[in-house]
């Protein structure tokens, strides 16, 4: 697919006739799902399930693929095997997602948010080392982030050079010419035709200039613009997340950030690459639908087990390790006997004999290193 100017995306006419209908069911489950979340006994159970569904989706979506149980126990520091790359870059989407989650929703799109998750070279820093940490601390004032980290100046100076010129471009000023890549990074790794600061400055134009635009339909829009530019050479699944962070931000998803790589999972990369950017805009409204529609299912699913399990909680003790239980397996796609040891405080029999006391499923078929999910 050739790569068309950014400004095609938001100076052409958008074909409402064709859009109106998808994006109309698109906003209507979006919202549905957020609404029944917002008061969920199982939201938090269930927005970490979805950040370990979306990071697997989102490699799968660029080709690779990563079991779910590995990403899991990659995750937990039990891996039963060498980590393979694209596990890493699974785990490191996974880590960014949460970042996300864990700040304030403008913190994603604000400055101190873009130059801690692009990095310099388009790669991501250690998000998931600071989901402990303060919010406030981690969104501070820009002024005073080069004073603490004195290597990081020169990346901070970058950024503040792309927002300015994207505020000179909205303000009407000619667009000049995409200044060289930066000559300290190996062309072996880096593309020295790959401008990220100049495609990142003209995404961030398309962020701002489409701000009037219904969220869902401004979701499609800056999605396809990422994907159609490509701003991070090494980062592409980034885009989506910051696509999610938008909608959070903008209150159409308060309650969560949407999983956008499990809808897009089940649309047709002929689709999604499409020439036409009618189609490829129907596809993402489609992957929303998507995404809700899976959202609502697992939450009735987890809502479900999570009654049935707490009926065997009736005549237990008041110390009893169950409940901590039932909150630990509705919060994971699966677990481990070495997981919940770990988590519970439990020997190995213990984990075990709760296990068979909550009847989890049994979910890898093997003797050694075994693993339960809800039913």
């Amino acid at each position: 697919m050739s790569v068309q100017p950014l400004g095609t995306h938001i100076d052409g006419a958008i074909p409402w006739a064709e859009l109106a209908g998808p994006l109309i069911a698109a906003e209507d489950r979006l919202t549905r799902l957020d609404e029944r979340l917002a008061k969920s006994l199982v939201r938090d159970g269930w927005i970490e399930r979805q950040n370990f569904h979306d990071a697997v989706a989102a490699l799968w979506i660029e080709g690779e693929l990563v079991h779910l149980e590995d990403l899991v126990l990659h995750d937990a520091h039990m891996d039963v095997r060498v980590p393979t790359h694209e596990l890493t870059r699974a785990h490191t989407f996974l880590r960014v997602r949460r970042q996300i989650l864990a700040n304030k929703p403008d913190w994603a799109l604000s400055r101190a948010g873009l130059r801690q998750l692009t990095g310099r070279a388009g790669e991501m820093p250690n998000a998931g080392e600071g989901e402990g940490t303060d919010t406030a601390a981690t969104a501070a004032p820009e002024e005073t982030e080069p004073d603490r980290d004195p290597d990081l100046a020169a990346e901070f100076a970058e950024i503040d050079a792309v927002l300015e010129r994207s505020r000179a471009i909205l303000a009407g000023a000619a667009p000049s010419s995409r200044p060289p890549a930066p000559a300290d990074r190996d062309p072996l790794i880096y593309d020295p035709d790959w401008d990220e600061t100049g495609r990142l400055e003209e995404w961030l134009a398309v962020l701002a200039r489409t701000a009037d635009l219904p969220p869902v339909l401004r979701a499609s829009v800056l999605w396809d613009a990422w994907e159609t530019e490509a701003p991070l050479q090494h980062a592409p699944w980034l885009g989506v997340l910051l696509v999610g962070a938008m909608l959070r931000q903008c209150g159409k998803t308060p309650a969560h950030l949407a999983s956008l790589t499990t809808g897009l999972r089940l649309i047709a990369r002929e689709k999604r690459r499409h020439r036409s950017r009618t189609v490829r805009l129907l596809a993402f409204l489609e992957a929303v639908s998507e995404t809700a529609a899976l959202g609502l299912k697992e939450h009735d699913r987890l809502v479900l087990a999570r009654e049935q399990m707490h009926r065997r909680l009736k005549g237990r003790r008041g110390h009893s390790k169950l409940p901590r239980l039932i909150e630990f397996a509705l919060s994971r796609p699966l677990v481990s006997s070495a997981m919940i040891e770990k988590e519970l405080k439990v020997t190995t029999r213990g984990a075990l004999n709760l296990v068979a006391e909550l009847s989890l499923r049994e979910i890898t078929g093997r003797g050694r290193y075994r693993a339960w999910g809800i039913v």
